[in-house]
């Protein structure tokens, strides 16, 4: 074995780069649909019914802020303007105040809640329309049936 003085510069062992091929990139390339988080996904399905929406009711969601959060904040009780699934909150319609520092409309749905209880894409897509659709009904004061 040589000693260390005695070798090539850059013949050091590098782990990635064992046969001269260079670093390795990514395995999967950004423009794959493979390549998205799974917040990401979420994020599209949440877009795509409140695009939907948006275009049949555009006066009526003026204003309205659509939301995300991953986990619904810790607290003991929860108010009425929340949409439950036995105890877990999966979404959460906070009305909009009036006045010298207005807030408009906004309705909050709990990813990592949503994910747990649906089996696939498809039912996750599903889940996620209904529970906006359930609080839109809500915050417009209208049956569910009717925004479907």
């Amino acid at each position: 074995m040589t000693s260390p003085e005695h070798r090539r510069p850059g013949s050091g062992r590098r782990a990635r780069d064992r046969h001269g091929r260079g670093l390795r990139g990514r395995l999967v390339p950004a423009t794959v649909p493979l390549s998205r988080t799974k917040a990401e996904v979420f994020d599209d399905l949440v877009l795509d019914t409140v695009e939907t929406l948006e275009r049949r009711f555009a006066k009526e969601l003026a204003g309205v802020e659509f939301a995300v959060e991953d986990v619904p904040p810790d607290l003991n009780v929860y108010d009425s303007d929340v949409l439950e699934d036995g105890e877990v909150p999966l979404a959460r319609l906070l009305p909009g105040r009036p006045g010298r520092q207005e807030v408009p409309p906004r309705i909050v749905l709990y990813r990592r809640p949503l994910e747990f209880r649906a089996m696939d894409r498809e039912d996750l897509a599903d889940l996620v329309h209904d529970v906006i659709i359930e609080q839109v009904a809500n915050l417009l004061g209208v049956d569910p049936d009717e925004l479907a």
